[in-house]
């Protein structure tokens, strides 16, 4: 008899998974999650000892729609929902207050939480069809290059996930490629916590006024070193820059985006993660210009090639 598999696309099927307390790699428009039961603290925990996440580190929950803000904040501001209503469903996360339905495991005992309403059809059928919401960081090792199809997850957490309990829902490839959006919204200004799809001059053209981040780690993506390859990563601003420093690097390779920023983000972990399925021992990076997506890009290069903890 055949091992029963990890992969499938029967959304009924992982629905079944998380009301047993297991946890299910979730496609969504960025990067595929590791979700579990928001409600169920015990199944949360997995998530972080699968993915030797540091405990405190904060996880995003995902939820159905828009409604669902009052039921896991306590007090969302105006500001929030004025970018719920504009930017849910999305690639768009919002640290708000959070309400008692909420677990000191999903936040590390802060008191908000960052939502978001995945656009992904598939999440969202999932989360539509359970009734259920899902803490999801994404489904990779913790620091590791983020997964963005489900063979990714396969080969990172393959080896640590149950098929008796757990599952990879496959959605296909991650149509952004890149982590949402975070913003924290129970600041004032508002605060850019992490760059993503959703820029900041669309969220100014929304509420008028969006400071950088400050202040301690309190969402997904605020490390120094995070989003890391195993070969070395170096960023130049230049291709010339790039041929240089690669003619005295010996298993060297250079990655170079073109102007189509989108399909630079779609892209870019795979790209990662191929570098090192070659053998390389160092990936040269041209960094995208600044402006627009850019600033995303250049937020995860510039994490993946920061000198690693020890």
């Amino acid at each position: 008899m055949n091992a029963p598999s990890l992969v499938t696309t029967d959304v009924d099927v992982a629905i079944g998974k998380l009301r047993a307390g297991g946890v299910v790699a979730v496609p969504t428009e960025t990067v595929y999650g590791l979700a579990a039961d928001a409600s169920n603290p015990a199944a949360v925990a997995r998530i972080f000892a699968l993915k030797g996440r540091p405990i405190g580190h904060p996880l995003i929950v995902h939820i159905a729609d828009a409604d669902q803000l009052d039921v896991w904040s306590s007090d969302p501001s105006s500001v929030a929902r004025q970018l719920a209503a504009n930017g849910w469903p999305g690639p768009l996360t919002l640290i708000v207050p959070r309400s008692e339905q909420v677990h000191d495991a999903i936040t590390g005992g802060r008191t908000t939480v960052g939502l978001r309403v995945p656009a992904h059809p598939m999440a969202l059928d999932l989360l539509r069809s359970s009734g259920l919401a899902i803490a999801a960081p994404s489904a990779n090792r913790f620091g590791a290059v983020s997964p963005t199809t489900a063979q990714h997850v396969l080969d990172d957490l393959g080896g640590v996930l149950d098929p008796a309990t757990d599952a990879i829902l496959d959605g296909g490839p991650c149509e952004v490629g890149i982590e949402s959006t975070i913003i924290d919204t129970t600041v004032d200004p508002c605060q850019l916590l992490r760059a993503g799809a959703i820029t900041a001059d669309d969220v100014v053209a929304l509420i008028s006024d969006l400071a950088p981040a400050s202040g301690p780690s309190r969402s997904g993506g605020m490390l120094e070193s995070h989003y890391a390859p195993q070969c070395a990563v170096r960023l130049v601003d230049t291709a010339d820059d790039a041929w240089a420093l690669r003619a005295g690097t010996p298993g060297a390779e250079i990655l170079e985006f073109k102007d189509d920023l989108a399909e630079a983000a779609r892209s870019l972990y795979s790209e990662l993660r191929a570098a090192d399925t070659r053998g390389a021992k160092m990936l040269i990076v041209v960094l995208p210009s600044a402006k627009g997506l850019g600033h995303a890009l250049r937020d995860r290069l510039t994490k993946a090639a920061a000198p690693r903890p020890r």
